[in-house]
């Protein structure tokens, strides 16, 4: 699908536009918006029979396209169903899509869309706004694909979203979010689908670096093997002592706020290729390990947004890198290591190593940065994906108020996660002969169990939140193979909303 830019256009009469293609939303009943209103007088009721016949029913995702409308400028009519005004921003996502597919084939460089019939009493213009802006700027094909098809450059296309009135500075504002937003997923999405022999820790760092310079709001400080020991992050380096490739943790500042103001802090995983190590996982879909640092490139999705946004906060993105191979240095079963907090862990599988990361890596950040608020990111249980499958990613939290908040920003960006509990009974499945901790629960509650395991390593005054995003990252398998962006469009629409407050 070609890559298409926004624009706001004020238009007092529709019909009167030259197009090649204008855009409504037909509703189930037929009730026409406005602007639909005003299409059907000016095709002296064309439009209404057309509904009246059924040839366009309104339902949810339906189109038809009408070459020549009558009584209309435009070259074409595309008439997009929505079934009942969407009243959720995963409701009004499905019928947006369904609109941009049918606009592929369409010719013409630009295309007008009239968003009206789209407007419900729970779904307000501004989310409108941002769900289209996002959704018709994201890269198609997906960034980081490097098959000979995908490297093909689409046709940069317009997309002008004709509103009543003034283009008022909220709207412009909206229509920056959902670009921005945009813009944070593909990162995203490219970090995602490189190869795992170029995505490495050391490369992640280079890409901070390069991200860094092209904002003047934006430090970067990388730590090399030799200042973890330092740091005593023993968690970490017994992830990477089996591979070639050395950890880095890599450590964005956005300031955007006074200096004195306490930073959100976001938190990656960033398994750059996960073989399980000395546990290995089964052969048949571990070339999708490279998708074990999607929380680190939703960390960098998440502060490349915001630095784009200039928004008035600081944040703080942390990301723990490393690759879990198996080798004659790796790390065994049944090793005791020491965390930078000073708790011992007993490794019982290698496999599962992302919490050995997050855990050195939340320490890291609550003991230098304070933050007001600390969410961590991460591909991190399997059992997540049996648990909510592809369409949610798993929350818990220590704070009820910060999981609202994740929860809300979720629905709103139609990004949605779906909150599990953390109570103290699962902890009671994290029981050790050996150390403090063992680096894995029991059979069942996994997700819940490597929650219970991080929650270990913060401070009772730090509100913290874990995502669990190992459905909602990728999709495995099949010609949809790929990084999907998720969870970035949740963490922006969270950072707006924070700075709203």
């Amino acid at each position: 699908m070609p890559t298409m830019k926004t624009r706001l256009v004020s238009i007092a009469e529709v019909s009167a536009v030259t197009t090649p293609c204008a855009v409504v939303f037909i509703a189930a009943k037929g009730a026409l918006a406005s602007t639909s209103a005003a299409l059907n007088r000016a095709g002296k009721g064309n439009l209404k029979r057309l509904i009246n016949s059924g040839e366009c029913s309104g339902k949810a995702g339906k189109t038809l396209l009408l070459h020549q409308p009558p009584g209309l400028q435009a070259e074409r009519l595309l008439l997009v169903g929505c079934g009942e005004p969407p009243n959720t921003a995963l409701a009004a996502r499905k019928v947006l899509l369904a609109m941009l597919a049918a606009l592929e084939p369409v010719p013409g460089n630009h295309a007008l869309v009239c968003l009206d019939g789209l407007l419900s009493d729970t779904l307000d213009e501004a989310t409108l706004l941002r769900q289209l802006a996002y959704l018709a700027s994201l890269a198609r094909p997906a960034p980081g694909t490097t098959a000979a098809a995908a490297r093909k450059k689409p046709r940069t296309r317009r997309l002008d979203i004709a509103v009543p009135g003034r283009l008022s500075a909220a709207r412009r504002t909206a229509l920056r979010e959902g670009v921005a937003m945009a813009l944070g997923a593909d990162t995203a999405r490219e970090l995602g689908n490189l190869p795992p022999n170029k995505c490495t820790p050391r490369y992640l760092a280079t890409r901070a670096r390069q991200l860094a310079r092209s904002y003047k709001s934006l430090s970067v400080r990388v730590l090399g093997e030799a200042e973890q020991r330092r740091q005593g992050m023993g968690a970490l380096l017994a992830v990477s002592q089996g591979s070639r490739e050395p950890s880095q943790v890599v450590v964005l500042r956005y300031s955007g706020a006074a200096s004195g103001q306490r930073p959100v802090a976001l938190v990656g995983k960033g398994v750059t290729f996960d073989s399980g190590g000395i546990s290995i996982k089964p052969a048949r879909t571990m070339d999708e390990m490279k998708f074990d640092m999607c929380g680190a490139a939703a960390v960098f999705g998440a502060v490349h947004a915001v630095a784009e946004l200039g928004l008035p906060l600081n944040l703080v993105g942390v990301v723990p890198s490393a690759e879990n191979m198996p080798g004659g240095s790796a790390t065994r079963p049944g090793d005791v290591v020491t965390s930078m907090s000073g708790k011992t862990i007993e490794i019982l599988n290698t496999d599962a190593e992302g919490r050995l990361l997050l855990c050195d890596a939340l320490h890291y950040t609550q003991k230098n940065f304070r933050p007001a608020a600390m969410i961590d990111i991460a591909t991190l249980t399997g059992a997540c994906v049996v648990a909510l499958g592809r369409h949610a990613s798993g929350l818990l939290s220590n704070h009820d108020a910060l999981a609202a908040a994740l929860l809300a920003a979720g629905e709103e960006s139609g990004d949605r996660a779906w909150r599990l509990p953390l109570w103290e009974e699962y902890q009671e499945e994290l029981f050790s002969n050996f150390a403090d901790v063992p680096n894995i629960g029991g059979h069942g509650a996994g997700t819940i169990t490597a929650a219970c395991f991080l929650s270990r390593f913060v401070d009772d005054d730090i509100a913290w939140a874990h995502l669990d995003i190992a459905g909602a990252a990728y999709r495995g398998g099949g010609r949809g193979k790929g990084s999907t962006g998720r969870p970035v469009p949740l963490l922006v629409q969270y950072l707006l909303d924070y700075c709203r407050r």
